[in-house]
């Protein structure tokens, strides 16, 4: 499913119109960005879990020459699901 497809079941469901979908989709995609960038988890609980961790630089290895290659260090984030989420998957 991509974004359109997900905006016209949301439409359908909740009878609204796709661009107001579109709008509280895209504020609370902003909001949750900001947060993340920020340093700050997203927790929406028994739904799904967002945080971010920071990777140290570390040693790595280029795979086609086997030759040692420093990996910088980075900003990661982490997806988690919820119960809610997982046990939706698991029923099928």
């Amino acid at each position: 499913m991509n974004k359109t497809e997900l905006f016209a079941a949301i439409s359908e469901r909740a009878n609204m119109r796709k661009d107001i979908v579109a709008k509280i989709w895209d504020t609370g995609f902003e909001i949750i960005q900001e947060s993340l960038a920020d340093g700050e988890a997203v927790r929406l609980t028994g739904q799904i879990g967002i945080t971010v961790k920071q990777q140290d630089e570390r040693t790595g290895k280029n795979p086609k020459t086997g030759e040692a290659i420093q990996i910088p260090a980075r900003t990661k984030i982490s997806i988690k699901p919820g119960n809610e989420l997982k046990a939706a998957v698991n029923k099928k």
